[in-house]
C-alpha cells in the first residue's frame, strides 16, 4: 500500500528576485488551490513536507524565512500557505528537493513511496524534483494547477516532459483527496 506525502516547494518567498513580477502572476491563482490542497491532505492525515529555498542565508532556519516573507509586500502569498505545527520542514540550497538534502533519508523514515508535488517554479524546482524523485523510484504527481511557473511555454514543457519521461501523473488538485 502506497503511502503519499504532499510537496510544497519555495513558497515561503519574498519575491524580492528576478523574474518575481511574472512568478508572481502566476502563483496567485495557485495559492488558493494549494490552500484547498492542503487543507484536505491534513484533513486526511496526509504529511505535508516543505522544501524550501534557502536564498543564500545558510545561518536562517525555517521560521526566519517565514518571518521574513511575511514581512513583505507579498505576504498575501505566503500566510494561506504557511506551515502548520505539524508540517515538516527541509532547507535546499539548489533547485532540486533532494540535492544536498536530508529529504529522501526523511521519505524513507516515514515509509513514503509517492509524492505530490506542489509550489514554483514548475520549469525549474518542481521539474527538477520530479527527475530526481523519479530516479529514486518515487512515484509523483503534480497538480498542475498547484504549481506556479515564471514561463508558461516551458512550464507547459516541463509538465509535459513530467508525464511522458518520469511516469508522472499530471492531474488537476480536485482529483487528490476528495
Amino acid at each position: 500500500m502506497s503511502k503519499t506525502a504532499l510537496i510544497v516547494i519555495d513558497m515561503i518567498n519574498t519575491y524580492d528576485h528576478k523574474d518575481a513580477d511574472q512568478l508572481i502572476r502566476s502563483a496567485e491563482p495557485v495559492v488558493p488551490v494549494l490552500t484547498d490542497l492542503l487543507g484536505r491532505a491534513r484533513g486526511r492525515g496526509v504529511p505535508v513536507i516543505y522544501v524550501n529555498d534557502n536564498f543564500g542565508e545558510w545561518r536562517s532556519h525555517h521560521g526566519e524565512l517565514l518571518e521574513r516573507a511575511l514581512a513583505t509586500p507579498h505576504a498575501h502569498l505566503v500566510q494561506p500557505v504557511k506551515p502548520d505545527a505539524d508540517s515538516l520542514f527541509v532547507l535546499k540550497a539548489r533547485h532540486s528537493i533532494f540535492f544536498e538534502t536530508p529529504l529522501h533519508y526523511l521519505l524513507q523514515q516515514q515509509g513514503i513511496d509517492r509524492l505530490v508535488l506542489t509550489g514554483q517554479v514548475t520549469e525549474q524546482c518542481v521539474l527538477y524534483s520530479a527527475l530526481d524523485a523519479h530516479i529514486r523510484h518515487f512515484d509523483v504527481i503534480v497538480p498542475q494547477d498547484a504549481v506556479a511557473h515564471i514561463h508558461e511555454d516551458l512550464a507547459q514543457a516541463a509538465l509535459r516532459m513530467m508525464e511522458r519521461n518520469m511516469g508522472a501523473r499530471v492531474c488537476e488538485s480536485r482529483e487528490l483527496w476528495v
